[in-house]
């Protein structure tokens, strides 16, 4: 366009990508005013832009902040560092504010700095999600050892209980016949828990998440999920990742049926399936220096009752479930088939609104069958 200002445009841009991160960024120039605050850091520090650009930064944290060292450092240094779990709970600023900081130079602006804000909420997630992995692990060795130790001396205590059978009395019949049908349960139940222990690599293929979900949601609604409304909001550019396709089925084909169970016969009871992208979740692999990251969001959403409170945080363990006949395994061999594709999957839970969001890494292997395609956003079963 005749007259247009290049740069312009580029800072308009440029101010599109901050506030589209999920995270809080400011700019802290030479003097401590802060020059810049996106959307995110408004809302972390409860005031506007505007209004953050009158004052220096030390007007907003505790006295005797580690972000003010930290902020002379870079200065210092002209190098970025980084600090986690530091405490910025204030009366301006609220209760509870543990953060993960990265402060680097700006090197266009001697004295300047940027700083991003992490909430501790994601990270101490993303800690809870290693342990999910750990208790997974755990289920895997318990496994093995069922399928050795304990199937072999149950198929010998029926064939016992069947020889009984035929020669016992009428009343004592039943009581075989109950030794027959625990024995089964319990191999039901082991064989169920060998699962854990399949360590085999799978094929994995550049998928197209929204052909898993609408795939997921015509079992449901063709079952157990016949009478419940179920709605979609997805994101229509997202890109594919590199999982296996059966595995997601899985996963997300249980995540369904646990809100369908939660939500009940209530007449209002709803499940909404969204996909998003979420820049800035990266997540430290064991044994590498390397961050992976995790912009791939999947939720399913219900408003069902919720999770108990104290049950939260043990959710993804093996044999914690809420339902009277439930082994407790389904949300452990969840966490398991996420964590294996190099993922996340948390719940977020209160009355009338829990979300299940599995978060997982971009696709680099390029699928030209599986790349997203646009649809309708919000459409409804």
């Amino acid at each position: 366009m005749s007259g247009s200002n290049p740069a312009a445009g580029s800072n308009g841009l440029a101010m599109a990508v901050l506030n589209a991160i999920q995270n809080p960024v400011i700019l802290v120039d030479a003097a401590g005013h802060i020059a810049f605050a996106n959307w995110e850091a408004e809302a972390f520090f409860g005031a506007s832009a505007s209004h953050l650009s009158r004052y220096r930064i030390s007007t907003f944290i505790p006295f005797g902040s580690p972000l003010l060292a930290l902020i002379d450092q870079v200065r210092e240094r002209r190098a970025p560092v980084n600090e986690y779990r530091v405490d910025l709970s204030s009366p301006r600023l609220g209760q509870d504010k543990l953060v993960d900081l990265y402060v680097a130079p700006v090197v266009s602006e001697p004295g300047s700095v940027v700083v991003v804000f992490q909430e501790r909420s994601m990270a101490d997630k993303i800690d809870r999600q290693l342990t999910h992995r750990a208790a997974a692990r755990s289920v895997t060795g318990l496994a093995s050892m069922l399928a050795h130790e304990i199937k072999n001396p149950l198929s010998g205590i029926r064939g016992a209980a069947q020889l009984l059978e035929s020669s016992v009395q009428d009343d004592d019949r039943a009581l075989t016949r109950l030794i027959c049908d625990e024995t089964d349960r319990i191999v039901s139940l082991v064989d169920r828990m060998e699962v854990f222990s399949d360590e085999r690599p799978v094929d994995r293929l550049p998928i197209n998440i929204h052909s898993v979900l609408d795939h997921v949601k015509a079992i449901a609604q063709a079952g157990f999920a016949r009478n419940i409304k179920i709605t979609e909001s997805y994101d229509p550019s997202l890109p594919p990742v590199f999982a296996n396709r059966d595995q997601l089925v899985q996963v997300f084909l249980n995540l369904v049926k646990n809100a369908a169970e939660a939500v009940g016969e209530r007449p209002d009871g709803e499940i909404q399936l969204t996909t998003a992208y979420r820049p800035g979740i990266r997540l430290s692999v064991a044994g590498s220096r390397e961050k992976i990251s995790l912009p791939l969001e999947f939720c399913v959403h219900d408003n069902g009752p919720g999770v108990p409170t104290d049950l939260l945080p043990h959710l993804f363990d093996p044999f914690i479930t809420t339902k009277t006949n439930g082994s407790g395994l389904g949300l452990a061999l969840v966490a398991k088939i996420i964590g294996a594709h190099g993922g996340i999957v948390e719940c977020d839970s209160q009355a009338s609104r829990t979300t299940f969001r599995v978060l997982m890494p971009v696709s680099k292997v390029p699928g030209p069958d599986d790349i997203g395609t646009p649809r309708p956003t919000g459409s409804n079963a």
